[in-house]
């Protein structure tokens, strides 16, 4: 039987395709599910297009209720990923699942709430930093401070926008963050 992983996002879902596509034919790990807060959220459209079931929660579904645990039961998730997911996980969410999160900074720079996406970006070229990255990490209760399983860097030269530095963090991305999920799955003999 295969492992079931749901991925949480929150916006255009471009790493959520890139681990769709890697766990496309794995004889051991199934993307299960697709969950999102925003109803207009791309990532919606690529679990259409892949045929994988989703669900779209409120603010008030996610911390106040168990509709969301009821919809990961329902499914058999094992093992849960966050993938430009915006909101703080809950606890009894954190207890329930083994999950991760990438980030698109060398944690602990540039980490905490309201520090994603292009915002993180800007602040490294704004404080002229020589290098960036990605940080995959355990999830815990507190936004980006989960035990660090890999980082990978790329340098930032002093003419990058934040643009250049988002297009060399997406390419780590892609390029690490499904094999990094493939191998803590099978490593922690998930389900």
């Amino acid at each position: 039987m295969k492992i079931k992983v749901a991925i949480f996002a929150s916006g255009g879902g471009t790493n959520a395709e890139a681990i769709i596509n890697h766990f496309q034919i794995h004889p051991k790990i199934e993307i299960a599910l697709i969950l999102s807060n925003n109803p207009s959220a791309y990532v919606l459209d690529r679990a259409i297009n892949h045929d994988i079931p989703s669900y779209v929660f409120s603010r008030e579904e996610f911390y106040k209720s168990e509709k969301v645990d009821e919809v990961l039961q329902a499914a058999g998730i094992s093992f849960v990923v966050l993938a430009g997911f915006m909101w703080l996980m809950p606890a009894r969410l954190v207890r329930e699942y083994k999950m991760v999160n990438i980030h698109p900074a060398l944690l602990p720079k540039y980490g905490g709430k309201g520090m994603y996406g292009h915002h993180v970006h800007e602040a490294v070229v704004q404080n002229k930093e020589t290098e960036s990255g990605i940080t995959i990490h355990w999830v815990n209760e507190a936004y980006d401070e989960g035990n660090v399983i890999l980082q990978e860097k790329c340098i930032v030269n002093p003419w990058d926008s934040p643009d250049d530095v988002a297009d060399k963090i997406h390419a780590l991305e892609y390029a690490h963050f499904p094999k990094t999920i493939e191998r803590v799955i099978l490593d922690e003999k998930i389900n």
